[in-house]
C-alpha cells in the first residue's frame, strides 16, 4: 500500500489506523477540503481543520485508542462499518459501539458520519466534580 491509498476501503482503514496512533495530522490528510464530519448526536463540522479541532482534544485525553472494525462493506465510493471505538482514559477504558458511513472520492474522504448512543458514552465517564 502506498503512503496515500486511493481505494475507498483502504482510505477508511488508513484513517482509522491514524486515529489509533493518535496521529491527527495523518488522519486529516485523508479528508477532502470540503469534507463533512457528522458526529450524529453531537453535530456537524466541515473541513479538515474543523475535524482536527474535534479530534485533537478528544485524543489528547487518551493514553490509547483502539477502533476495531467488526464488520465493513463497500459499494463504489461508500464504505459502511460497525466498530467498537475504545478510548483508554485515566479512569479506564470507555467503549462505544459505532456505525460509520463514509464516502470517498479520488482518495479523499468527503463524508464521515458516525452514529452512536451519546448516553452510552457519557455513562462511562467519571462523575464531574461540583462546579465543573
Amino acid at each position: 500500500m502506498t503512503d496515500h491509498p486511493n481505494e475507498p476501503t483502504a482510505v477508511v482503514d488508513a484513517f482509522i489506523a491514524a486515529i489509533e496512533r493518535s496521529d491527527v495530522t495523518a488522519a486529516v490528510a485523508l479528508l477532502a477540503p470540503d469534507c463533512e464530519y457528522d458526529n450524529v448526536p453531537m453535530g456537524i463540522v466541515h473541513g479538515p481543520e474543523a475535524v482536527a479541532a474535534i479530534l485533537r482534544p478528544m485524543l489528547a485525553g487518551c493514553s490509547e485508542v483502539d477502533w476495531p472494525v467488526l464488520r465493513q462493506s463497500s459499494n463504489g465510493p461508500i464504505v459502511c462499518n460497525e466498530r467498537l471505538d475504545r478510548f483508554r482514559m485515566a479512569h479506564g477504558w470507555v467503549e462505544v459501539p459505532v456505525a460509520g458511513v463514509w464516502e470517498v472520492h479520488d482518495g479523499l474522504i468527503t463524508l464521515w458520519r458516525d452514529y452512536f448512543d451519546e448516553t452510552t458514552y457519557r455513562n462511562q465517564l467519571p462523575p464531574r466534580a461540583e462546579g465543573n
